[in-house]
């Protein structure tokens, strides 16, 4: 099924220890790489199996961490042809980590990362966390798939738009995927966010954004696509979005659109692109971005 069920009550436990799995994976990455503007460089990249990291430095070679949802495998390989992989099962966090470590270790790459996970409730760091071990093989296809098909959209929007626009990336503190684009000027700077350093926040939002993404759900929400404009014109929350299922949430300062909504919807595809480009020309024109010098002319919004 293209845009399969994701009801997020069948499938938490999962979620739960992958989103900690993902974590630790992307914290490697983040230990090893230079840092790169709004912290692309900490950032997981959808692949036709699964989702990974780009090449990884290392000296002279690079390694790559990939997580395959076909075969359930978490992959590594290295420059040099080197490789090592183990099994995705039920195992606790504690023996997804020292698995990874041990494995990294056997491919001479040294590494230490913070081991407490972010932007968690009650975080337990990895090492000793034996709560989380639950693994739902088919649960988690269901997840990539609806991240493989999001990202496809989100490929066709990002590529409307001539400014300054990030990948389409998974970040692994939230455990949402999101695509942003810029205006091209100076934001004021953000306040706290509360579960992060505020150095990390004020880098992340340095600049002018409408930013959507997708959320697989928790704290009892299901799966949401979202978007947001930093900083928030005046009248934003009052625009109108589309499909009619889209709202905007007073508390979360983001309009949402329930996951369910758009794939029961005639064309799933179109009812997402919709919801982007609603949310993006309700930013861009109450924000009152240079919209001409932006955006690819004469482009259709449509995915059929």
């Amino acid at each position: 099924m293209q845009w399969p069920p994701l009801r997020y009550a069948d499938w938490s436990d999962t979620c739960e220890t992958l989103h900690l799995w993902t974590q630790v994976v992307g914290k490697i990455r983040m230990e090893k790489t230079p840092p790169i503007n709004h912290w692309w460089h900490i950032t997981l990249y959808i692949t036709s199996r699964g989702f990974g990291t780009w090449p990884i430095p290392d000296g002279n070679r690079t390694f790559e961490i990939d997580f395959d949802f076909i075969a359930h495998r978490l992959r590594i390989f290295t420059s040099d042809g080197a490789t090592r992989g183990f099994e995705l099962r039920p195992m606790s966090v504690a023996d997804f980590y020292g698995t990874i470590i041990d494995a990294l270790a056997a491919l001479n790459i040294a590494v230490k990362i913070n081991t407490l996970p972010a932007e968690v409730a009650d975080p337990i760091r990895f090492e000793e966390d034996r709560q989380h071990k639950s693994y739902d093989a088919e649960a988690v296809t269901r997840f990539w798939r609806v991240l493989l098909q999001t990202c496809q959209v989100m490929t066709r929007f990002r590529s409307h738009f001539i400014g300054k626009v990030s990948p389409v990336h998974l970040f692994w503190g939230g455990f949402d995927m999101a695509v942003t684009r810029f205006s091209g000027r100076r934001a004021p700077e953000h306040g706290p966010v509360p579960s992060l350093p505020l150095s990390v926040v004020r880098e992340a939002y340095s600049h002018e954004v409408s930013s959507a993404g997708f959320w697989p759900g928790g704290m009892g929400f299901d799966a949401s696509f979202y978007a947001y404009a930093y900083p928030e014109p005046h009248g934003f929350g009052k625009a109108k979005a589309e499909p009619d299922e889209a709202r905007y949430d007073d508390q979360l300062h983001e309009f949402v659109f329930p996951y369910e909504s758009m794939r029961t919807a005639r064309s799933p595809g179109d009812a997402l692109m919709e919801f982007l480009q609603s949310t993006y020309d309700a930013a861009a024109d109450l924000g009152r971005w240079p919209r001409r010098e932006l955006e690819r002319q004469g482009v259709t919004h449509g995915i059929a």
